[in-house]
């Protein structure tokens, strides 16, 4: 790896874990030079705006979790056990504040005021969980290993805002049990008699 790519990697993971504490607006370029060690003209060098650089950031995060979600489905084939181990990466991820918030969501929250470039990068992400979760949940009705109640784009539209909300419940209340309080029900809800 490069020490271009190294430095790349650095700014935007500064980047995000900045963005999920305080926001788009809650971050300067000053901020993250001071995390990474390194001139504001740096990082200018690698992502010349900041909308570049959350641009960038937003691709990366959905590639990261399209490919995350292809291994999950590799190891885990059943529908309702993909669902289940999707809320469980949330449930640690949350726990151990590693990813206490998910970042497009955070994002999602200031849409009208965030830049058209990232703007159209969120909803993106949205759009291939959604098609994620669709799909899996299609199966999963086919299968009968999941109970759906109606369309599974609806079914897969109101899972994915169970799980954000959750993340927004945990995060306000300051107690990452909170999630799978919330979200239990609804998993629960999912199971076949």
């Amino acid at each position: 790896m490069s020490n271009l790519s190294t430095t790349s990697d650095e700014i935007l993971t500064s980047a995000q874990k900045l963005i999920t504490a305080g926001g788009y607006n809650g971050f300067s370029y000053a901020d993250i030079a001071a995390v990474v060690g390194i001139r504001k003209a740096s990082i200018h060098h690698h992502f010349p705006s900041k909308v570049d650089l959350v641009r960038t950031l937003v691709q990366r995060y959905r590639g990261d979790a399209e490919s995350g979600l292809a291994i999950l489905e590799h190891h885990v084939p059943e529908p309702l056990d993909l669902i289940q181990a999707y809320a469980d990466y949330w449930a640690k991820c949350i726990e151990d504040e590693s990813i206490p918030f998910c970042v497009c969501a955070l994002l999602a929250s200031e849409l009208p005021a965030l830049p058209t470039e990232v703007a159209v990068e969120v909803r993106a992400f949205f759009e291939s969980l959604s098609a994620w979760l669709t799909s899996v949940m299609g199966r999963g009705q086919q299968q009968g290993s999941l109970k759906i109640s109606g369309a599974t784009r609806v079914e897969a539209e109101a899972f994915m805002a169970t799980v954000h909300g959750a993340m927004l419940s945990a995060r306000a209340y300051g107690r990452p049990a909170v999630f799978g309080t919330i979200l239990g029900p609804t998993l629960q809800r999912l199971k076949p008699e």
